[in-house]
């Protein structure tokens, strides 16, 4: 197992999912990023703001197993394993 692949792939889907949070917030709300995150997380729903992000994520996992990057697509299912557990920490 190459770790650069897994640690690339985890880059991917930690970027991928912190870009779904952007385009979820500039989109759908009315604030800014920075300012949209301070007042999610002060409202408690910043959890749902990064489980919506993450549906970038999925696209991402399947283009890399599109394009037979196993190693990558594992890195990219750590990330999400990695943002579920700081979710609940939030």
């Amino acid at each position: 197992m190459n770790k650069k692949d897994v640690l690339l792939g985890f880059l991917i889907g930690f970027a991928t999912t912190l870009l779904g949070s952007y385009l979820f917030i500039t989109f759908f709300t009315e604030f800014k990023f920075i300012a949209g995150i301070q007042i999610m997380k002060s409202q408690g729903n910043l959890g749902k703001i990064i489980t919506l992000g993450s549906i970038l994520t999925l696209i991402a996992f399947g283009i890399l197993l599109k394009m037979n990057k196993e190693i990558m697509a594992r890195g990219v299912v750590l990330a999400v394993i990695a943002l579920a557990i700081l979710t609940l920490f939030i």
